[in-house]
């Protein structure tokens, strides 16, 4: 398992645990309870790390690069799923995933971003940033799903969207803005989970929904840390400062309003269970798609748009 920085304290008490656990296998007791002890310590400090996260903590760990992405979720939460590729004129982004499936045994249209596990997919995946062509794949299917009816489910996790320049020659502001205003305009239940990092447009324009649900650390922003520090210090050294200013966490984007829900995560992160996190998100999803059951579709849309329009309106406190 990847080790941040932080977490280096507790690792050193696993590695004692593991190193341990080899030499049980002679019928020790005394190691047995050693064992014991140690993994309790273990929790105590977990717990206690985890309690009181900064907010440039609680960045490294959205990033973690154990963490659950957009694939693993549709895998466990999704069956049926069906994949649907390309955009219908330009061409297929695997920055972002989407298909129809089925969730709890209702049919759902399921997008994400996925970032990829592994230099292969990372690659494969352009680290989740998308360029105009996945944007516009994820109108094509948002249209799609208000078509037939289903409700949408996003996965947000990216950094933003991919600044090259052939991304800007094929109209990524443009691409990104017409995401926007599909998610506003879509007349199906929309519920955003945020997974991982929600970065800039990139991030909005697939999280423009009715219920927008956070995981306990991942974080949201309109720009990186570094990217903010870079441009108000000139440096990126300055990226902690910046994260404590951007109010990028769920638990700060909870009372601001901009997020509606914060889904638990494992003690010690979504890394660390991934089958406990499969199951706390599950129950969020459902929990935001029966709230929005039986409302009619002129009011979803209406509800989603009066929304955001309201943010603008009043500002955030």
């Amino acid at each position: 398992m990847h080790i941040l920085e932080f977490e280096k304290p507790i690792a050193e008490l696993e590695g004692k645990i593991e190193e341990l656990r080899h030499l049980t296998d002679g019928g020790d007791v005394n190691i047995a309870d050693e064992v014991g002890r140690l993994q309790t310590k273990v929790d105590k400090l977990l717990r206690s790390t985890y309690a009181k996260l900064t907010p440039w903590q609680k960045t490294q760990v959205a990033r973690h690069p154990d963490r659950p992405h957009a694939l693993d979720y549709i895998r466990t939460l999704i069956t049926d799923f069906t994949p649907l590729a390309g955009d219908r004129c330009f061409g297929e982004d695997n920055a972002i995933v989407g298909g129809l499936g089925r969730f709890r045994g209702q049919s759902v249209m399921v997008l994400g971003h996925e970032k990829g596990h592994d230099t292969e997919t990372r690659l494969k995946h352009n680290f989740g940033m998308a360029k105009p062509e996945g944007y516009r794949k994820a109108v094509r299917l948002m249209e799609m799903a208000d078509h037939f009816q289903v409700p949408v489910l996003t996965l947000v996790d990216t950094a933003g969207a991919y600044p090259g320049v052939e991304a800007e020659a094929r109209g990524q502001a443009e691409a990104i803005a017409r995401s926007i205003e599909t998610c506003l305009d879509v007349r199906v239940p929309f519920v955003t989970a945020i997974i991982g990092e929600g970065g800039s447009g990139g991030a909005i324009a697939l999280a423009t929904a009715n219920t927008v649900l956070m995981l306990e650390h991942a974080i949201y922003s309109v720009i990186s840390p570094e990217g903010c520090a870079s441009i108000l210090w000139r440096s990126g050294e300055n990226a902690k400062d910046a994260a404590e200013a951007l109010r990028l966490t769920a638990q700060d984007l909870h009372k601001l309003g901009v997020c509606d829900g914060i889904v638990d995560e494992p003690l010690g992160g979504a890394h660390r269970n991934r089958e406990l996190m499969m199951q706390n998100l599950s129950a969020a999803l459902d929990s935001a798609l029966r709230g929005m059951g039986g409302v009619e579709g002129g009011v979803l849309r209406a509800r989603r748009r009066e929304k955001f329009l309201a943010m603008g309106r009043g500002g955030l406190a």
